[in-house]
């Protein structure tokens, strides 16, 4: 195991953490993690599929420890994505590599692999728990031809109400600062800080309503995976499936027992699929 620091286009100091070891050549599985979480929510699964893949893990900016960006543009998606660019390059500069995401770790990469890094660099993804914004717009828009999808679309707009107060002034700060939220959005904390609550805020103020309301969903060629906790109380089954079927060429859902924070939790049921995924795909 090692840890780097990666320098991203605008300054930033990313904290890189590479499981492998020296001239490892086994496929190289690069780990995204969501919000409230730096990566540190990836140590269970590391534990598990470590023996069969290289894989590296890195704080997504404002996270862990790496640097946060002066301002709420530092933030955006496309930012984001160069970073994600930056430590692919660092870590695998010679050979595509595999990539797993969770929560608003997937919704960034999901722009990733619509075009934003370019897909020769990109194997396969593994997305749990975060769909994409440009794809949930449209998905959202398109009316339900039966009453489930319609009510299916209802639950979901029921279950993504904490983006709307997400977008206030300083109230989710003080939220997050009495303990209220830790309380609500539970889930194993493992080792989150308070700059990971406060500063992730930004992810979704600088990209979530833009994105939302004025959806552009673009064709995926990468491999995806979704896998669907059944129990997931922020991402609906139906959203999960359904958003991405006129977008991604190749695309295969997995529904699994679990809660929105399966991967920390119960990491042994992700980790067989992210596996055969990336050996099939390798």
């Amino acid at each position: 195991m090692s840890t780097l620091h990666v320098t991203t286009t605008d300054g930033l100091r990313l904290a890189v953490t590479d499981f492998g070891s020296p001239g490892d050549t086994r496929p190289t599985l690069v780990c995204v993690h969501g919000y409230p979480d730096n990566s540190s929510v990836w140590l269970p699964l590391v534990r598990i599929l470590g023996g069969d893949l290289r894989i590296v893990t890195y704080d997504v900016r404002g996270h862990g420890s790496s640097q946060a960006p002066a301002t709420r543009e530092g933030y955006l998606v496309e930012q984001l994505n160069a970073d994600l660019q930056a430590v692919i390059d660092t870590v695998s500069p010679a050979a595509p590599v595999h990539l797993l995401a969770h929560d608003w770790g997937s919704t960034q990469t999901w722009e990733a692999v619509a075009g934003n890094v370019p897909s020769e660099r990109i194997a396969s993804f593994t997305s749990i728990s975060g769909p994409s914004l440009d794809q949930t717009g449209a998905w959202l828009r398109t009316p339900g031809r039966t009453v489930r999808g319609v009510l299916a679309r209802l639950r979901q707009g029921a279950g993504s109400t904490y983006i709307g107060f997400f977008q206030a002034p300083l109230l989710p700060e003080l939220a997050w600062r009495s303990g209220l939220l830790d309380r609500i959005v539970g889930g194993s904390a493992l080792d989150r800080t308070r700059s990971d609550r406060i500063n992730g805020l930004e992810l979704y103020r600088a990209n979530a309503i833009a994105r939302m309301t004025r959806p552009r969903p673009r064709p995926v060629t990468v491999p995806v995976q979704v896998i669907a906790p059944i129990g997931d109380a922020y991402v609906s089954r139906a959203l999960a499936a359904e958003a991405p079927k006129p977008y991604v060429a190749d695309l295969t859902v997995h529904e699994i027992e679990g809660s929105h924070w399966v991967v920390a939790d119960h990491p042994e049921r992700v980790a067989p699929l992210v596996r055969d995924f990336v050996r099939a795909r390798s």
